[in-house]
């Protein structure tokens, strides 16, 4: 299974009675979203399951990919690494599945999938990281297939 996290774009920040979910992109995270969603549509197979965090930043990352998605509330901000992997199948999910979401979740989702000693790692907004789960000599393991960043596009 290959599971693709993308960390939404650069989003405006936090203001008093401004709610978390309503955050829009800015023009750089706009810009952030187009570049790794053309480069996403010429790699993802046909198929590509997209399940997209609620927040509103999240949905506007999505949407530059043009394909269809979900919203999931299970993948709103402050949603476990657990919940994250469950809702997309891993690791017996047979279709890819791309995860739009936040940090710390994708970073801890990635460390643990990685086995990394630090129980989350830093994922770059807009960034990419690319994973597939496989079984061999009767183990699982998880291969890490691409990092890639909107600013090296």
């Amino acid at each position: 299974m290959d599971l693709i996290l993308w960390r939404h774009a650069e989003a405006q920040e936090a203001e008093d009675g401004l709610d978390d979910l309503a955050r829009p992109l800015t023009r750089r995270g706009e810009k952030q979203a187009a570049r790794v969603g053309a480069w996403l549509d010429r790699q993802l197979p046909e198929g590509t399951r997209v399940l997209v965090s609620p927040a509103l930043r999240a949905e506007q990352t999505a949407r530059a990919l043009q394909r269809k998605f979900r919203l999931h509330d299970e993948l709103r901000p402050g949603a476990s690494a657990k919940q994250l992997l469950e809702l997309a199948g891993w690791p017996q999910g047979r279709a890819a599945t791309l995860v739009v979401g936040h940090q710390p979740t994708l970073g801890e989702a990635v460390a643990l999938l990685l086995g990394m000693s630090s129980p989350d790692c830093p994922v770059k907004k807009g960034a990419i990281w690319w994973l597939r789960g496989r079984e061999r000599e009767g183990q699982p393991q998880t291969t890490l297939i691409a990092v890639q960043s909107p600013d090296m596009l």
